[in-house]
This record gives C-alpha cells, structure tokens and sequence, in this order.
C-alpha cells in the first residue's frame, strides 16, 4: 500500500474506492430484499464522507441531538434517533432533526410521545428479545441486568396505538444467522403485536459487507418478515458501512527491550484506536507475517502501562523511523478518539478514486486546549 511520505504522523486515511466497495454491496441487498439501510453514526460520523455515503443509504441513525443534528445538516434523508434516556432540555430542539424517536421505555414514551406526536414524528420503542447470541458481555443489550430496551413482561399494551414501530440491537460483528436465532425470539414473544405496527428495525451488528456474510440467508429473512406482517424492514449497520476501508498510519519513535521487543509508536491505542482495549481485538497491520525471528508488540507512546496494541511479527527487524499501517481503523476510531496525556489526534486523510489523498481535518493544540477550559 503506498503511503505519502511527506504526510506527518499519525494519520487516518479513509480509502472511497474501498468504502464504495462496501456501499455497492449494501445498495445490492437493498434492492434486492426491499430493506431500508440506515448509517450508524456512533460507528462512523466524519462528515467530509456524508454525500458520497447519502448516494447509497436511505438516512442515519443517531443517538442523540448532536449526531441528529450533523445528520439533519450534511446526510438528510430519513434521521432516525434511539437514546436510552432523552433529556427534557433537549428533546424540544431534537425533534427539528428527527423523523422517527425510539424509546426505551415506558416511562420515557409517557414522558415524551405527545411533543413528539404534535411534532408529527413516528414513534418506535426498543425491545429486548431476551436472547443472546453473542460472547461479548459490554456489547449484550440482551444480558442480565441490560438497561437496553422493553422485555416482553414489561410491554405497556395501552401505549401501543401511539408506537409505529418496534426497534431491536442485539447483534455486534455477527452474520445472518445471528439475526435468524434473534427474530425466532423475537416473533414468539411480540409477533402477536406485528399486525399494528408499520415497520420493525433489526439494528446493528450485522457485518453485511464481510466477505463470508450470508447474505442470501438476510435476503430471505427480510422478504419473509415483508411479506408475512406488511412491514417496512430496517437496517442500521455502522461498521458494516466502512469495514475495512480506513487505516491508521504510525511511526516507529523507539524500540525497546525487556523480555521482548517492544516498538514504541507515535499513536495510542487508549487515545487512537480505544476499541483495541475495550473489545478487545488485535487490528491487522499490512506487512506482518504469521512467524519470525522479528517478534515485536507494538504500543502506544502514553504513561498507561497497558497501551498495547498487541504483538505482531515482520518480516525483517524495525527500526526507527518505519512506518506501521493499521487495518479497519474506520469505524469506532475517529468517533472515539481523546487526548489523554496531551497526545494529539491524528489528522484525517481522504484517498480519493484518483488515489490522491486529501486532507479531511487537521488536530493541533487548540483542540486539546479548548476541551478543557
């Protein structure tokens, strides 16, 4: 992959040929299932990329007033908002971006649903199917304890004729057969309310544009679930959308040795790429190979002990002043992004069809400053 020496690091660099990669796929299950598909913009909200994004997608979905008011201002189209709790400060102002308000829970539809109403807003409520399909406990809206939407015991009947719909997250990086298990949970405990609704939203954590996706397994599933009740059909995919389409660029600054080789770079996985930590997972990194002599973990340049992002292994010895590329640093990187020890933010780079890089947005010390006082 050919990287522009004279662009200083760190930096991300968001490749469109790549995400239109993943865009055609999406337009073709759209057109061929009849499903909406929304982008999720906690995953990926870089505006500079919303009008190539806009081609192909029907809307956003947001998660609260500032993402809707970004998606109202650069994507429009259909602005769909889910928040666990809306505050009264803000909901008044929300509603000018919003079409579709999902709540998530009875008390917060009783709390809200007549602004909304009057507003002539479409009102959904998130539900939760009580069926896990997934090991990652942080990301299990369906665990024990989960505050993330209505279970079937708890459903207000009486607010029903104000709801249009039904709105359910419970996948994360999971194929079609995930959905297949969630929605037999799903129609044996709400499917008797179906017939009164207008659409259902089947959320996120699908990875529709991994190359082994199943993809005629969810055309299957959505055609069913259109035809059978009459519904309009939902998607709100974020990673999928920019899978494998962004990289972060790093340098070298020193090698270390205790035990191990340890690389030291300018970029933090705590302050960069914090989904490294909190996931956890080990992002791919161009150039490594499965074994060698030159076994290195490559870490972040903060105080945190624990600023790894993992262990890799190369082909020859680094050395001072290589460059390290990232995979897949798109989605939940530059939404996520601090400056925990004063670390800068990377600049955002986009490779256009040409193959020029262009700069998107560039972090300096104001950004640090002005966050903090």
């Amino acid at each position: 992959m050919y990287i522009n020496p004279l662009i200083p690091t760190p930096y991300y660099l968001i490749d469109e040929n790549l995400l239109v990669k993943n865009l055609e796929i999406l337009k073709e299950i759209k057109r061929r299932s009849g499903a909406k598909i929304l982008l999720a913009q906690k995953a990926f909200s870089s505006y500079y990329f919303y009008p190539l994004i806009s081609q192909y997608l029907d809307g956003t979905t947001s998660s609260g007033l500032f993402e809707a008011r970004l998606a109202k201002e650069h994507f429009g189209k259909e602005i769909h908002v889910f928040s666990p709790a809306y505050k009264d400060s803000e909901f008044e102002e929300l509603l000018k971006y919003a079409d579709h308000i999902v709540f998530n829970s009875n008390a917060q539809l009783i709390r809200f649903k007549d602004q909304a109403l009057a507003a002539h807003k479409t009102i959904g409520i998130r539900i939760n199917p009580e069926k896990s399909t997934q090991t990652h406990g942080i990301y299990d809206p369906c665990s024990p304890t989960s505050r993330m939407g209505i279970k079937i015991a708890d459903l207000d009947e009486s607010l029903l004729p104000f709801i249009s719909g039904f709105h359910f997250h419970t996948l994360c990086q999971q194929n079609a057969d995930a959905l297949e298990e969630t929605l037999i949970a799903v129609e044996a405990k709400f499917g008797r309310y179906f017939s009164k609704l207008k659409w259902l939203n089947f959320g996120g954590g699908h990875h529709l544009t991994r190359p082994d996706y199943d993809i005629e397994k969810l055309v299957k599933i959505i055609k069913h679930y259109k035809s059978k009740y009459n519904l309009d059909i939902y998607l709100e995919p974020g990673e999928a959308v920019v899978l494998n389409a962004g990289f972060l660029v790093a340098t070298v600054l020193d090698v270390v040795h205790n035990d191990m080789s340890i690389a030291i770079l300018d970029t933090s996985a705590t302050c960069h790429m914090p989904d490294v930590l909190e996931m956890p997972f080990t992002p791919p990194v161009i150039g490594t190979i499965e074994k060698s002599p030159f076994h290195y973990r490559l870490s972040g340049d903060t105080c945190l002990s624990g600023d790894n992002i993992g262990d890799y292994y190369f082909p020859e010895p680094l050395k001072i002043g290589d460059k390290v590329i990232f995979e897949d640093m798109a989605l939940y990187t530059i939404v996520k992004t601090n400056t925990f020890n004063g670390m800068g933010l990377p600049s955002i780079y986009a490779r256009k069809a040409n193959h020029q890089d262009v700069l998107v947005k560039q972090f300096d010390y104001d950004d640090f400053k002005n966050k903090l006082s």
